[in-house]
């Protein structure tokens, strides 16, 4: 029988969508459901990696903050991003990943019962560990039109109340792919000014855009560069999933309570990938890489776009991801999902539990599969749905 805190957290189905797809073994089957990418990882990081497994001091636990060159390219990039200065040794810790970041950070800033304002929909996992941090997920919606997804400044801000303890920003949003900027930072400014809040900015996918345009980082906005709690991640701009590698960038004050829940939690990370991580970050051409991988994942986005134009999908801003209207279809995701694998040969991902308004919609992600594998989206979709 699980134990309390377990009883609002349901599973992310991914899982389960997953399982079926690898148990079928079939080559022709388009997977779309799982948050996986085929483009390589920078060269220069497998390189660092394969060097790293002869190296003695990456087989340690030590240090338990990660690597310095790993917090120092991390402190780096972000404060870069943010246009402020970080120290490696007082405001940055490194982390298994950036969900593990994520939970570090909950549990050293919500108390029981208090409040951690979230985007809807969102993703399963971060509402989960709000609540496994005893925290109680208040949505903001999220709305589309033809041009896609828009969070409304205003309703972000009034969600910033007596009982918040953070708001749980990310930019592009998981699965969403919405995007927020300098009026939705003034507006939560102007929030959070008298409260004793933070901003939690999960920053995985802060480059994936398909605007042009550069990151906008919170903490770059004066009233919101000492609120400011940076998780980031080599998994998706780096393409360095299985490594496991993220860190968080933040103001002394609360880093060493999150440097002490690491110590709890995880306690370190995995020694032979640091390094690589770092180079990573670190490299002259690091930009401009995550700048061609955007590339490919948005003349992905735009083929499945141009495919399903006859269906109720909306457009993504940036990420990996992009969301099918199945409430519009007359379908639940579940049963949407389930046509698709026996019909159209595509594993899909429902958003069921993924916020209040997730169980109208399923999940596509485009960045696993090359356009090749792409082109027949709309007759897999027709033979699913006629």
């Amino acid at each position: 029988m699980p134990v309390s805190r377990l009883q609002h957290i349901p599973g992310i189905g991914v899982d389960e969508a997953g399982d079926r797809a690898d148990a079928v073994r079939d080559p022709d089957l388009l997977r779309l459901e799982n948050l996986d990418t085929d483009i390589r990882p920078p060269r220069v990081a497998l390189e660092v990696t394969r060097s790293a497994i002869d190296d003695d001091a990456a087989n340690s636990y030590l240090p338990f903050r990660g690597r310095r060159s790993l917090r120092e390219a991390a402190a780096r990039h972000v404060g870069r991003l943010a246009d402020t200065a970080y120290d490696p040794d007082t405001e940055c810790v490194s982390v298994a990943g950036g969900l593990n970041g994520v939970l570090n950070v909950l549990l050293a800033v919500v108390e029981p019962g208090r409040e951690v304002v979230i985007a809807d929909p969102i993703y399963a996992g971060l509402i989960n560990r709000i609540r496994l941090a005893d925290g109680v997920p208040r949505h903001v919606p999220s709305t589309y039109t033809a041009a896609g997804w828009e969070t409304d400044p205003d309703e972000l801000a009034a969600a910033v109340g007596p009982d918040t303890a953070a708001v749980l920003v990310t930019s592009p949003a998981m699965p969403t792919g919405a995007v927020l900027g300098h009026h939705h930072w003034e507006a939560l400014a102007a929030a959070v000014a008298d409260r004793p809040c933070w901003v939690v900015h999960d920053a995985a996918m802060e480059r994936i855009r398909f605007d042009g345009r550069g990151p906008d980082h919170p903490a770059a906005h004066p009233g919101l560069a000492e609120r400011t709690i940076t998780v980031g991640s080599a998994s998706k701009e780096l393409r360095m999933i299985g490594w496991r590698v993220g860190w968080v960038v933040g103001p002394a004050s609360i880093m060493a309570d999150v440097n002490l829940v690491g110590l709890t939690n995880v306690v370190c990370q995995v020694g032979i990938a640091q390094e690589a991580v770092a180079a990573a970050l670190s490299a002259p051409d690091a930009d401009a890489d995550v700048a061609s991988a955007t590339r490919t994942w948005q003349q992905r986005r735009d083929l499945v776009l141009r495919r399903l134009a006859d269906y109720p999908c909306i457009r993504p801003h940036g990420g990996w991801s992009l969301l099918v209207d199945t409430s519009a279809m007359g379908l639940t995701p579940e049963a949407a999902s389930d046509l698709l694998f026996r019909h159209g040969r595509v594993a899909a991902t429902p958003m069921t539990g993924w916020g209040p308004s997730g169980a109208g919609f399923l999940r596509l992600v485009f960045a696993n599969e090359p356009v090749e594998r792409l082109g027949d989206l709309g007759d897999r979709f027709l033979a699913a749905f006629g």
